[in-house]
């Protein structure tokens, strides 16, 4: 019994003092890597994977919003355009180019004024300095309009009687007329229909053999000024009126 009980306590104390030195080895040993499964680390690496394409997007738009916040704030208030209503927005359309012209001066409109000169009534007077013509009337009156005379060179003075009328009358430039506007460039027709482009305007009385006419005139801001190669040049509206008011063989008087 007593080598039996010495024999295992001897195998006891050698498995006592051999067992610590064989785990102190493999407590200090290098270990294996520690290895995960692969179905269990692709949804962790798919999300770590996406994280960067999901955050910097919104991070890019916030900023964006934050800027524009800043340049409206920022911006004066009379610059902020909305594009919509520039794109809309009517561009009007070129008007047609109107040439102003001179107004005639209110003086030279028809009028009803004093007269005491020695002509009896229905005699047409000019006045070629002042640039009226009277048509005498009744109790020491007259019917007076504006016209234009005989520019300088042009000038002339007669008596004479309306051998004729016409409603808008042709035009025949007398020869001289033509070779005189020629050699300043100025090249005239020989002949020119009645109508509104005609210079002779809406009406003509004719006096006795001459050249010379009372007629309209297709320049009305001409009127009131010596403009003329010696007609008398009145208003369309004004010759007009003046035709309807004398018969021929009226009397003419050019001073």
């Amino acid at each position: 019994m007593k080598r039996l009980s010495v024999s295992l306590l001897g195998a006891v104390c050698a498995l006592a003092f051999s067992a610590p030195a064989s785990m102190a080895s493999e407590r200090y040993a290098e270990r294996p890597p520690v290895m995960v499964s692969p179905d269990l680390s692709a949804p962790w690496v798919m999300q770590l994977g996406q994280q960067p394409t999901a955050v910097r997007p919104l991070k890019r738009a916030q900023q964006a919003e934050q800027k524009r916040k800043l340049r409206a704030v920022e911006a004066p208030a009379q610059i902020q355009v909305q594009p919509d209503r520039i794109r809309t927005a009517a561009v009007p359309k070129p008007q047609k180019r109107v040439v102003a012209r001179p107004q005639i001066n209110p003086i030279y409109l028809p009028q009803e004024v004093a007269y005491d000169g020695p002509q009896k009534p229905g005699t047409i007077v000019i006045d070629t300095t002042e640039n009226f013509l009277y048509l005498v009337g009744e109790n020491g009156k007259a019917r007076r309009y504006g016209v234009g005379t005989g520019k300088p060179g042009f000038e002339w003075a007669g008596t004479h009687k309306v051998s004729q009328k016409r409603e808008w009358p042709d035009w025949y430039p007398p020869a001289e007329m033509i070779s005189r506007e020629k050699a300043k460039g100025r090249f005239l027709p020989t002949h020119l229909a009645g109508g509104i482009e005609n210079p002779l305007g809406a009406r003509a009385l004719y006096l006795g053999s001459t050249l010379y006419r009372i007629h309209g005139t297709n320049q009305p801001w001409t009127i009131g000024g010596a403009v003329s190669s010696g007609c008398i040049r009145m208003r369309n509206e004004d010759v007009v009126d003046l035709y309807e008011r004398v018969p021929v063989g009226t009397t003419v008087v050019v001073m």
